[in-house]
């Protein structure tokens, strides 16, 4: 016997109340997100704002150590790139900031609320006391 062979199909009945409850849960938590997304957001780039300051100075502070300097000048936009290397521990350098949320974009908010609210609301017109595997797969990313 491989060890690799495919998984069997899980065969289980779930509740139709548990399900609809764990959507509107989700509807819920999901749109609570989107609205906490633009004060996170802010926050992210303030701190974005600060990691680049704090770069920067480091960078000027030790540009007598660079190695492999180079620079360019652009005449059609006035622009000096100038480039060069700092060998240095990484401990020393400013901690970048993470975003530690995701970022979710109108339309998929859209989209993802209709579907969520479609399906509860289908699931609140059937009579069925449990949920059909096909319907649980179907909405089974959403929980």
């Amino acid at each position: 016997m491989s060890r690799y062979q495919k998984a069997k199909p899980i065969s289980v009945k779930i509740a139709t109340v548990k399900v609809i409850k764990a959507l509107e849960d989700k509807l819920t938590q999901f749109k609570k997100d989107y609205l906490a997304q633009e004060a996170l957001d802010k926050k992210f780039t303030k701190e974005q704002e600060a990691y680049k300051k704090e770069l920067i100075e480091y960078a000027l502070a030790n540009a007598k150590l660079a190695q492999n300097f180079r620079t360019s000048y652009r005449n059609y936009s006035k622009c000096l790139n100038i480039d060069f290397d700092l060998i240095v521990d990484e401990s020393k350098l400013p901690k970048e900031p993470e975003r530690d949320y995701t970022i979710i974009h109108s339309s998929e908010y859209n989209d993802t609320v209709t579907e969520i609210e479609n399906a509860v609301r289908i699931l609140k017109m059937t009579d069925e006391e449990v949920v059909s595997t096909s319907t649980y797969n179907a909405i089974a990313r959403y929980l």
